[in-house]
C-alpha cells in the first residue's frame, strides 16, 4: 500500500465533487488529501486526490471515476515525476522578546511569511511539500501552536506537456 496522487479533470458543475468523493466513501477508501480549483480549461476544475491503497485498488477507483459523466480525464501522478505543494497557516505563541525572535528565525529558515502579528502570537504562511510543512510544525510545537490549518496537496507532472 502506498499513497497515490490522482489528478482528475472534471466539468465545473454543482454536485461533481460530491459524486467524486462519494465514490471513494461508498467503497470504504479514505481520502488523505483533497484540493479542488479552477484550471487552465474554461468551465473545468481540477481535483487533486491523495488516497492510500495498493495498485489494483487504485486502478478500480480510476475505472469507477471514468464512469462518472462529469469526469473528463484522470492521471495517476504517482506513476511519474511530479511537483506537489501544500499551503499551511500556523498561529503560534510568540511573546515579545526571545521567544518571538526564535519563531521569526525559524520562519525565515523555512521561508515562511509572517502574515499577522498579535500581542502574544504570530501567524505564519508556508508553502512546500508535505515533509517541509510537517518539519516546520514539529519545530514550532515547543512554542505552542494555537491553530493550524493546511490545504490538500496540489500537483502537476514535471516537464513539458
Amino acid at each position: 500500500m502506498r499513497a497515490h496522487t490522482l489528478s482528475v479533470l472534471v466539468e465545473n458543475r454543482a454536485g461533481v465533487l460530491s459524486r467524486v468523493s462519494g465514490l471513494f466513501s461508498r467503497r470504504g477508501f479514505n481520502i488523505e488529501s483533497l484540493a479542488v480549483g479552477t484550471c487552465e480549461e474554461s468551465g473545468m476544475s481540477r481535483i487533486t486526490i491523495v488516497v492510500i491503497g495498493d495498485d489494483p485498488m487504485v486502478e478500480q477507483v480510476k475505472k469507477q471515476l471514468h464512469k462518472l459523466i462529469d469526469v473528463i480525464r484522470i492521471s495517476d501522478l504517482t506513476e511519474r515525476a511530479y511537483i506537489d505543494r501544500e499551503l499551511a497557516l500556523i498561529r503560534v505563541t510568540a511573546e515579545p522578546g526571545a521567544g518571538r525572535a526564535e519563531v521569526m528565525q525559524i520562519a525565515d529558515i523555512f521561508r515562511a511569511q509572517i502574515v499577522d502579528v498579535g500581542a502574544k502570537t504570530v501567524v505564519l504562511e508556508v508553502t512546500g511539500d508535505s515533509e517541509k510543512i510537517d518539519a516546520l510544525e514539529e519545530l514550532l510545537r515547543q512554542y505552542g501552536i494555537k491553530e493550524f490549518v493546511r490545504t490538500g496537496k496540489i500537483a502537476l507532472p514535471r516537464g513539458a506537456k
